[in-house]
């Protein structure tokens, strides 16, 4: 089906399956993202809720704000079109000096404020609480101090989010109602298991699936913390799916690409194209057998 032709889905039929749709960690893999949402709008298929953890939790929270996947695409792509002007916003948002670290041995100079940064990159669409959204939103961040899962689903919207994608190294804990949080990825890279009770059939898109290639030489200090983040995450994600699977769940083929490809988005979105094309057809089964009951 190409992506201006008629859904083949009447929202909120009585008889059709209801929705949900998770989308998980990985950073820059998660463009990745954008195509599955394209999906469901190309079938007609509005997801009851969306829940999302870091990159996953920014994309579901402009997809929950009303913006359409395409829409999504094209503001992405835009976003990341000139390195220098990504590379200003980025260091508008830095926390960090280099001197701090030079003259006081202290300091990270590439620390990075989450806020700042939603501010800097988000759509003008996506609304300052969770209850200006036009669907349900869960976030999924990690309380630092407590050690444990955080959900977010009320309350100012930005904070949350930039909790969930605080990545530690870069990105610096986000304070929020007296906790601070850090990456979501840390407790629940896929949280699709927070979707269970509000569909009858739950998506997953997990792009932490997969390691790059392998290399002859010795990995670079970035890459050993973001890869080794991303090992912890693929542990936890599978250890979820022995104990309960969603209902879908796509992988989309972006192993090639870093946590950090931001620049690479057009090519993460054109290798997840297959993983588009997979879910329509997954999706349109389902709903066909449903329909026929």
């Amino acid at each position: 089906m190409d992506s201006g032709a008629t859904p083949i889905f009447a929202r909120g039929g009585a008889s059709e399956p209801i929705v949900a749709i998770a989308l998980g960690s990985g950073g820059a893999r998660g463009f990745a993202h954008i195509a599955v949402l394209e999906a469901l709008d190309e079938l007609g298929v509005a997801p009851s809720a969306i829940a999302g953890t870091s990159i996953g939790a920014m994309i579901g929270a402009a997809y929950a704000a009303g913006m359409s996947g395409r829409e999504i695409r094209a503001y992405a792509i835009d976003a990341v079109r000139s390195r220098s002007e990504m590379m200003g916003k980025l260091l508008r948002a830095r926390v960090g000096r280099f001197s701090d670290l030079v003259l006081r041995g202290r300091g990270n100079p590439v620390l990075l404020d989450g806020e700042v940064c939603l501010d800097l990159f988000w759509p003008e669409a996506v609304p300052d609480f969770f209850e200006g959204l036009a669907k349900p939103l869960l976030v999924v961040a990690t309380d630092f101090y407590d050690r444990r899962e955080l959900v977010m689903s009320s309350g100012a919207l930005g904070p949350a989010v930039a909790g969930s994608m605080a990545i530690p190294g870069l990105i610096q804990p986000v304070a929020y109602s007296g906790r601070y949080l850090i990456d979501g990825g840390a407790v629940n890279p896929l949280p699709y298991d927070l979707l269970f009770d509000r569909a009858d059939v739950v998506v997953a898109v997990d792009v932490t699936f997969g390691g790059r290639r392998r290399e002859s030489r010795r990995p670079a200090p970035f890459q050993s913390m973001f890869g080794a983040a991303q090992i912890m995450q693929g542990a936890i994600t599978a250890q979820k799916l022995k104990m309960r699977s969603p209902d879908i769940l796509v992988r989309p083929g972006v192993e090639q690409f870093g946590v950090l490809d931001f620049l690479r988005a057009s090519q993460i979105l054109r290798a997840a194209e297959s993983a588009k094309d997979e879910l329509k057809r997954r999706l349109s089964a389902r709903f066909e057998a449903a329909l026929g009951d």
